[in-house]
């Protein structure tokens, strides 16, 4: 089978499109024919190795954890799937990854994907869709009525995140730059803030949540914008303990598992038609390079698919 590993960490020639052996699958092991994969940050985060001292791999790995595919094997203590289910997953980050033709995962690390999603949405959901329903809902405990600031909301993360919190009933104000506010109101954003036009806090006024996805100076300028015992979630960097307490709020940071229940939820959003994955580029599993040059670029409105078969 065909899959892009990375025997070196470095830049985008360190991916190589190889002919391997299929994976071999353990007893509670699913082997997926994978349609599409997603491209995410943590994707070429990992291949620079900004992440081999948190996340070590025994070189070469495959990259990628977002997929959907059909099952073509089972495993001998696996009965909640059968052979020809078309599933999606963010597979556990240690084993070897979706850009390739075949992948093994835990089979309770999939779930059957929604029939309103064609495999490439189905590709999208499962990592960034995780991570915004783990912040808003898991973490934060979004409630009706909250006023909840999603930063970089056309992206990856910001977009899902933006549908799950008026799924949950908040008020949602979302950043992005000029040229996306339309989009975040077509998402269901209540207020569209351009960040450039002028200080958050002449923009802004208090929130209950700030669900980061900047770090750096954004997640340092939205402190203030926080009402009292309200929450800062960041999935880029831990937060700073000691500036949530001179604010009166609470900091999360969030790095994510797999989780089957919250795809489950992800699957019931869709199914109601609260929720739908934005694609902006598609490529084939010969220009992954490509993919990940967009990806870097951070100029891409929802996400990345891999048409992998």
């Amino acid at each position: 089978m065909r899959a892009v590993r990375l025997h070196q960490y470095g830049g985008l020639d360190r991916l190589t499109l190889e002919q391997i052996d299929k994976p071999t699958i353990n007893a509670d092991d699913i082997l997926i024919q994978v349609k599409a994969a997603a491209v995410n940050p943590v994707d070429w985060k990992i291949r620079e190795g900004y992440l081999k001292d948190f996340i070590p791999y025994d070189l070469p790995v495959t990259l990628g954890w977002d997929l959907a595919g059909i099952v073509t094997q089972v495993g001998e203590n696996v009965d909640q799937f059968s052979v020809g289910d078309e599933v999606f997953s963010r597979p556990n980050i240690a084993r070897n990854g979706s850009y390739a033709d075949y992948i093994a995962v835990k089979a309770d690390e999939a779930v059957l994907k929604s029939t309103k999603l064609d495999f490439a949405q189905a590709a999208t959901l499962p990592l960034a869709g995780i991570t915004a329903w783990q912040c808003l809902v898991d973490v934060a405990d979004i409630q009706p009525g909250q006023r909840v600031l999603i930063h970089a909301g056309a992206g990856g993360v910001g977009h899902l995140a933006i549908q799950i919190a008026k799924a949950k009933g908040a008020i949602v104000v979302a950043t992005a730059s000029s040229t996306n506010l339309e989009l975040l109101t077509q998402l269901g954003a209540d207020e569209a803030i351009d960040y450039a036009k002028a200080p958050l806090a002449e923009q802004i006024s208090p929130v209950d949540l700030v669900l980061d996805t900047m770090g750096g100076g954004i997640q340092q300028s939205s402190w203030s914008l926080l009402k009292p015992e309200g929450m800062m979630v960041s999935v880029v960097e831990p937060p700073s303990e000691e500036t949530a307490k001179q604010h009166n709020v609470q900091a999360a940071f969030v790095f994510i598992e797999p989780s089957s229940r919250i795809l489950t939820e992800l699957n019931k959003l869709v199914e109601s038609d609260q929720l739908r994955p934005l694609i902006e580029h598609r490529f084939p599993l010969e220009k992954i390079a490509e993919a990940h040059q967009q990806s870097e670029s951070g100029r891409t409105r929802g996400k990345i698919v891999i048409d992998v078969s």
